[in-house]
């Protein structure tokens, strides 16, 4: 599917059968320089347990990030997906389904450790089944960066490559966001719900692909072309509209 110009509507009035589905970075949160770097709202774990309660606890962050990690920053334990969904969870207290390490994830961390030894802005952070290398910090070194990361990644086999937001990562190559939303949606909470997805980057096209397939909702967050067909404009107007949706359910349940 093309990615649809860079314009789109306001977000739908919410509804009691969605099961929403949340980007991290860029989307509950705005970038940061480093992963670590980032604040979020305080008022965030409120509005994530108002939502959770309104919508029968079919609230999901799905993140590049580890879910433990996506834990300590939002404050509450939500049902999700992290590391595009090798990991998943599907209740908040259900175990984290963890994902079995690539040995050739290992090959390209020990390939690019020079690289990043030789300069501390550059950041290559280990996640459970992946690996990300970031150059926020120093973007005029993105060239070096992308063709270090593609020499280590074709010396591998069954993984994908994908281009974020000043940010290279590798990952087995049948998991990617969408996935992550199709096996949620495979159980409950969120069998039978309408999918509604949120995110801001190129790795959440494939959530919103698939989301666009089951007819439900999908929402850009931010300037960029995309498939999803609901624009909002900032990171802050986003948040400002979970805030009023966990209004909305709180006051119609």
């Amino acid at each position: 599917m093309d990615l649809m110009k860079d314009d789109g509507l306001p977000p739908p009035a919410p509804q009691r059968d969605w099961a929403l589905f949340l980007d991290f970075d860029g989307t509950l949160t705005e970038l940061a320089p480093s992963p670590d770097a980032v604040v979020v709202d305080a008022a965030m774990p409120r509005v994530l347990a108002g939502l959770l309660d309104g919508l029968g606890g079919a609230v999901a962050v799905v993140s590049g990030r580890p879910l433990a990690e996506l834990d300590r920053l939002l404050g509450v334990v939500l049902p999700g997906a992290g590391v595009h969904g090798l990991e998943l969870r599907e209740r908040p207290d259900a175990d984290v389904h963890p994902p079995v390490e690539e040995e050739d994830i290992a090959l390209i961390e020990r390939a690019l450790a020079p690289l990043v030894a030789g300069d501390p802005r550059l950041i290559l952070e280990t996640k459970p089944g992946a690996l990300a290398l970031h150059y926020r910090r120093a973007p005029e070194r993105e060239m070096e960066c992308r063709a270090a990361m593609e020499a280590a990644f074709a010396a591998t086999s069954g993984l994908n490559l994908i281009d974020g937001k000043m940010v290279l990562e590798v990952k087995p190559d049948h998991v990617n966001k969408g996935f992550a939303i199709e096996s949620l949606l495979k159980v409950p909470p969120f069998a039978g719900r309408l999918p509604v997805f949120a995110g801001d980057d190129r790795t959440d096209e494939d959530g919103f692909e698939v989301v666009r397939a089951l007819k439900g909702v999908t929402i850009k967050i931010g300037p960029g072309a995309s498939r999803a067909e609901y624009r909002v404009a900032s990171v802050e107007a986003f948040i400002d509209w979970l805030k009023e949706v966990a209004s909305v359910l709180s006051d119609t349940g």
